[in-house]
């Protein structure tokens, strides 16, 4: 699963509609639909290299038995599950809602946080705190997905060449340990490859799903939703525990939302519905007319749909795709982290952008080397792709429910239907949703307690770092003290106080309380510089916003004693340049304020444990440890080193 990246400074919208021009038009929305296909598709793309294989797996703690009635029943589930949760849930609802064209989870958390102050206020809180469980297990999902996509490929060798079979794990853990190294360079030259391979892989489905079909057609009769509701019910005992793998078809379903804003709502609906479902279901289809055909074969049904001259081709493109759905996962959870961080979530981090024009394309190292070493011990402790099915199912199904519980309460509150509606319609999509769940919670001790187990870890870390980060906010802005306050003194202490040429830059949390740095540097060393000016940056519920409305400046009262607070804007999923932005201040007067030149001071705080009980003992030790990974400020504010001052101040939590 992907999601929708962090930016830069606003760059092409490669979501929005094409210029004028009907070749123009159509020539853009042709590359909309290809770069859709090479980065929202890979999840949900190679699940037919597991999927059935798992369902039918004998080893499986509740094994569904290879016969008519069950593999006419798997298939129909398959078939109406990505109808209903990916086509109706996803493309013709859920991407209707946007947060300024973005979408995700967390463009629905910002949607909530800004309605949390209404009538619904406590509904929408404890809705927001379900979806940031639900990015916690979008985190669990990105360790499981590249380990268990690039071990079902590369397990095509046990097909392939029997022999070779001890190679399998050896050989995905080079694979990932390469796809982490090469992180740091960027996607941007490999993703323009990306969409032309995922068509190749697409077409090669199709016409694998025909040849099978072809040797069993009746297998068509599976598209009846008879075949799937008499396996659900008259073979409930069966069919229960098998939706814990059928979810395995759907995997990646969310990324069509997340990665809405990246290539527009229309582009994905048109990539689904015109090329990847039928290539997925024509696929299924003709694994399904093989088990029927010959029940050995479910072994292996996705290889062994290729004839023995292709299967080692297939191996090599199948390991390719499933690199690419890694690749769209890994960054998914650069940007789930980066704009988590950005809502006071987690700590600031090191962000690297990576293309200068697509503001999708980051690096986020801390979590970049995190999710390698976690990929690699799941491989290592699992050995094969069905043995992480499990937990890997939990962490889709989980994400999904929460998001459309999400988002039917977002639909009802934007637009109003009948309560009846949503009642009716969303619940029964909700009760689809819930019952896949309910199957994966069988599996609890068979590998679905991992994801649970790094979700409840990183919602922790979440939600008490939000806690700590208040209590450390309020004592630091007690130490503050009043900034009019604090200017008028300053007024006052003029004629005792050396005024230096220059301009300095405070940064500072906000407007109403005077930064620690500018009362050290007067009350210690008893200097001030010409020119003053206090920044403090907001971080808007909207991904971007122009440079017209960057910034606003304040004379806080008096307009000749060079003291100027300013407010600089920047949406969630942008750099946060603060020398570009003054620079934008700077022409808007004439170059006056020289901050070309300007020193740069910060204010640190040192956080240590106190006996206050603002938080369990062990939440504050949690707290005062994730602070350590906290980004350097001035390089994550992109200020000039040789221009820069610290000075550090000690607050108990």
């Amino acid at each position: 699963m992907s999601a929708a990246g962090s930016a830069g400074r606003p760059g092409p919208d490669i979501g929005a509609e094409p210029p004028p021009g009907h070749g123009v038009r159509d020539t853009a929305r042709l590359a909309l639909v290809v770069g859709a296909l090479g980065v929202v598709f890979g999840d949900i793309g190679t699940s037919p290299i597991y999927a059935l294989q798992t369902v039918f797996n004998p080893l499986d703690p509740h094994p569904v038995p290879v016969h008519e009635a069950s593999i006419y029943g798997v298939v129909s589930l398959m078939f109406w599950s990505m109808t209903i949760i990916v086509t109706v849930t996803y493309v013709l609802l859920a991407m209707r809602v946007d947060n300024d064209g973005e979408g995700g989870i967390m463009a629905l958390i910002t949607l909530l946080r800004r309605w949390k102050q209404g009538r619904g206020r406590r509904a929408a809180l404890t809705l927001a705190a379900l979806g940031i469980f639900g990015a916690s297990l979008f985190l669990g999902d990105s360790m499981i997905t590249p380990a268990i996509s690039v071990l079902s490929a590369v397990e095509g060798l046990r097909v392939v060449e029997p022999h070779l079979e001890s190679l399998v794990v050896p050989l995905t853990a080079v694979i990932i340990v390469v796809l982490f190294t090469v992180q740091r360079r960027g996607t941007g030259a490999v993703g323009r490859a990306f969409g032309p391979v995922m068509i190749v892989w697409f077409s090669v489905l199709a016409v694998l799903g025909i040849r099978g079909i072809g040797e069993h057609p009746e297998i068509l009769k599976a598209l009846n939703p008879v075949y799937a509701a008499d396996f659900l019910f008259n073979h409930f005992h069966i069919a229960f525990f098998a939706l814990a793998a059928i979810v395995l078809c759907v995997t990646g379903a969310e990324a069509l939302y997340a990665d809405m804003g990246h290539f527009g709502r229309r582009a994905i609906t048109r990539a689904w519905l015109a090329l990847v479902f039928p290539a997925l279901l024509l696929n299924y289809m003709g694994q399904g007319a093989m088990i029927l055909e010959d029940p050995a074969s479910v072994s292996g049904p996705f290889f062994l749909l290729a004839p023995e001259w292709g299967r080692i081709p297939l191996l090599v493109l199948a390991t390719v795709a499933t690199v690419i759905a890694a690749q769209a996962v890994i960054t998914g959870a650069y940007s789930v982290a980066s704009q988590a961080a950005r809502l006071g979530y987690l700590p600031r981090m090191r962000i690297d952008h990576t293309s200068e024009s697509q503001y999708g394309q980051i690096y986020v190292p801390w979590i970049n080397w995190l999710l390698m070493v976690s990929v690699l011990t799941l491989v290592f402790a699992f050995r094969t792709s069905s043995a992480l099915a499990y937990a890997y199912g939990m962490a889709v199904m989980g994400t999904i429910a929460i998001m459309t519980l999400l988002f039917l309460y977002i639909a009802k509150s934007r637009w109003r239907p009948p309560l009846w509606l949503v009642l009716g319609g969303g619940g029964l999509l909700l009760a689809f949703e819930l019952l896949f769940l309910a199957a994966n919670f069988t599996k609890i001790v068979h590998g679905a307690w991992l994801p649970l187990l790094i979700g409840v870890a990183a919602f922790t870390i979440m939600v008490t770092w939000q806690k700590g980060r208040g209590v450390v906010t309020a004592e630091r802005e007690r130490r503050e003290g009043p900034l009019r306050a604090f200017v008028k003194e300053l007024r006052a202490e003029l004629p005792k106080s050396q005024c230096v040429p220059g301009t300095a830059v405070f940064l500072n949390r906000g407007k109403l309380t005077a930064p620690l740095a500018l009362r050290a540097n007067l009350e210690h060393n008893h200097v001030r510089h010409q020119r003053i000016v206090i920044v403090s940056i907001e971080t808007l519920p909207v991904p971007r916003i122009t440079d017209d409305e960057r910034v606003n400046e304040d004379y806080l009262g008096y307009a000749d004693d060079g003291i100027v607070h300013v407010q600089v804007r920047f949406g969630y999923m942008e750099v946060q340049d603060v020398p570009h932005a003054l620079g934008l201040l700077d022409r808007r007067h004439g170059g006056r304020l020289r901050v070309e030149d300007a020193s740069y001071f910060l204010s640190t705080i040192k956080l240590v444990v106190g006996r206050e009980p603002t938080m369990a003992m062990w939440r504050k030790h949690l707290f005062v440890a994730t602070s350590h990974i906290t980004a350097d400020a001035a390089e994550h504010f992109r200020l000039p080193r040789e221009r820069t001052i610290i000075m550090g101040s000690q607050i108990e939590v």
